[in-house]
C-alpha cells in the first residue's frame, strides 16, 4: 500500500511540475483505452424487431453463452462478442444453459431494439451462463471493445 500512495505522488508532482492537471491524465488514459470504435447498430427489418445479445470480457472467458429459441441455437456468445437477432414481434423466451439453465421471456415489438447481456457466473463446476435485459446505453459503452460473432457461431442448431 505504502508502494502506491509513493507511486500515486509521485505521479501527481511529476504531472504538476510539467504542467498537466489530474484531469488531463485520467481523460488521455480514457482516450487510450477506447481505441475502438462504437457498433452502431441498424434499425430492424420493416415489421419486425431485433435483440442485440452481447457479453463483456470478464470472468469464463474459455466458455460460450449459447443463446437457445425454442431449442434451437441462435448463436455461440463467446466473451467480447455480440450479435443482432432480428425477430417477429411478440413474446419469446431465451434460454443459456451449462449446470443450470437461464431463460429471459422478452416481448418485443415492431421497430424496437431490446438489449441483452450475457454473463457468466461462478458455478460448482463450471460456469453458469445468465442473461438479463440492458440498455442501449450499456451496449454503447462496452461496444468498441465487442467483435461480431463468427458465421459459423450463428444458429440455427439444436440445443445440446
Amino acid at each position: 500500500m505504502k508502494k502506491f500512495v509513493a507511486n500515486a505522488a509521485l505521479a501527481v508532482i511529476l504531472a504538476g511540475s510539467i504542467g498537466l492537471s489530474a484531469t488531463a491524465i485520467a481523460k488521455e488514459k480514457e482516450e487510450k483505452s477506447e481505441k475502438g470504435v462504437a457498433k452502431i447498430v441498424p434499425a430492424p427489418p420493416e415489421g419486425m424487431g431485433q435483440v442485440v445479445f452481447f457479453r463483456p470480457g470478464g470472468m469464463g472467458f474459455a466458455l460460450g453463452c449459447g443463446v437457445n429459441e425454442n431449442g434451437e441455437r441462435i448463436s455461440a456468445l463467446g466473451a467480447g462478442k455480440y450479435f443482432v437477432h432480428p425477430t417477429t414481434p411478440g413474446s419469446h423466451s431465451y434460454t443459456v444453459k451449462s449446470e443450470a439453465t437461464d431463460l429471459l421471456t422478452l416481448e418485443v415489438e415492431p421497430g424496437e431494439t431490446t438489449y441483452v447481456k450475457c454473463k457468466i457466473k461462478m458455478g460448482i463446476m463450471v460456469g453458469r451462463p445468465n442473461i438479463a435485459p440492458s440498455t442501449q446505453e450499456e451496449f454503447d459503452k462496452l461496444s468498441p471493445k465487442l467483435e461480431y460473432v463468427d458465421a459459423d457461431d450463428i444458429g440455427p442448431k439444436k440445443e445440446k
